[in-house]
């Protein structure tokens, strides 16, 4: 009889081990993000718990891979061996690359056209959401967020600010060190400075945007650099993007370019005085999305889908995109601004309004192009 009753006993044990293990079970939904590591953040500390809330027995588990190109370019080398290999499914569900790396891997099929099937897809109306630097990504992305440059300035210093790169150098020549920035290589603002240059001197700014790519295009290119070489001569050259804002507030500085959210978020966590404030200059400044995308063959496609209707949905790009984070939306900013405190979105807009982004926010350049203004910027400027 005892051992009938160990027996027994060992039964419900072992059955009641197998219904908690089945009750733990997983689905892991894997996230590889680009960009600084604020992103990667964004998903383990918000995003990620609360679609895992939203969706019991699912973990997301996200690694970054870095910003810029070489960031995204590591997560597409993943899906190319993978593709190569012939693997019925990916081990990857959603990416979070940059512009010109989505537009690569789309060419590659490496990507699912997935947006018209979540409900959220029909908020996807910037320009970006339908072409990377030239390539039609229409249907395969959705952006995470809108970012953009700015020039930033301190009011107590300049009470007239430059509207305009014309009025830039007439400012600067009167006012030699006033205006700083970050190179080519210091970070992606002052890359964005020196777009906006080649846009405003270079000569065929749509076509360099939109393509299609021509070498003819940059006949005016020559002229440009060569003035932005004696520009840079009246000019302080800053340790990077976080280097353009730490000398703006010590007032080593007047102005310089820098990226909005990296702009706001200093200002709300009190490291850059309250009073300094934002202007785009004219004909443009170029930002860039990063993008939510789908792997062509991904494991859990409807599940990757759900998590980007999440991350696309009004309320999170309220909360989240916006009022953690300060990025622009990814979406049609006028469906998020209804779940947003007026004081958050005047705060968002009050310097740039959606009317400046619409008429100056720019494009990076189509990638040949890209690549071809960085390869004569330090031959041209830099030597």
């Amino acid at each position: 009889m005892k051992k009938l009753h160990r027996t027994l006993a060992i039964s419900i044990a072992l059955a009641l081990g197998t219904m908690t293990g089945a009750a733990r079970a997983q689905v892991t939904l894997n996230v590889i993000s680009g960009g600084s590591q604020n992103m990667v953040d964004y998903v383990t500390d918000y995003l990620g718990p609360l679609f895992e809330k939203q969706n019991p027995g699912v973990k997301v588990s996200v690694v970054g891979t870095g910003p810029d190109d070489a960031g995204s370019q590591k997560m597409m080398e993943k899906l190319q061996a993978q593709k190569s290999a012939n693997l019925a499914t990916w081990d990857t569900d959603v990416i979070v690359p940059n512009q010109q790396k989505t537009g690569e891997m789309v060419k590659d099929g490496l990507l699912l056209k997935y947006r018209d099937s979540i409900a959220t897809g029909k908020y996807a109306v910037s320009q970006s959401a339908k072409y990377a630097l030239g390539v039609n990504v229409d249907g395969y992305v959705m952006p995470m967020f809108e970012s953009q440059t700015a020039l930033a300035y301190n009011p107590d210093m300049i009470k007239n600010p430059p509207a305009s790169y014309d009025e830039l150098r007439a400012f600067v020549a009167k006012n030699p060190k006033s205006f700083g920035y970050n190179g080519l290589k210091g970070g992606m603002s002052g890359v964005a400075f020196v777009v906006g240059w080649m846009y405003a001197y270079g000569g065929n700014a749509e076509a360099i945007q939109q393509g299609p790519y021509d070498a003819k295009a940059q006949t005016g290119w020559k002229k440009a650099f060569s003035d932005l070489k004696s520009f840079n001569q009246q000019v302080v050259f800053t340790p990077g993007n976080a280097g353009t804002l730490d000398m703006l507030n010590r007032g080593e500085i007047a102005m310089g370019p820098v990226w909005v959210d990296m702009f706001q978020s200093w200002k709300a966590e009190g490291r850059l005085s309250p009073n300094m404030k934002l202007k785009i200059l004219s004909p443009g400044m170029p930002g860039q999305p990063y993008y939510y995308a789908i792997p062509a063959k991904a494991r859990n496609v409807e599940l990757a889908k759900k998590f980007i209707a999440l991350a696309t949905s009004p309320e999170v790009q309220a909360e989240g995109i916006v009022k953690r984070f300060n990025w622009y939306p990814g979406i049609d900013a006028n469906v998020v601004k209804p779940a947003l405190d007026p004081k958050v979105w005047n705060s968002l807009f009050m310097d740039v309004t959606p009317a400046d982004l619409a008429k100056n926010g720019k494009p990076f350049p189509l990638a040949p192009f890209f690549t071809d203004m960085r390869e004569q910027y330090e031959a041209q400027v830099q030597n």
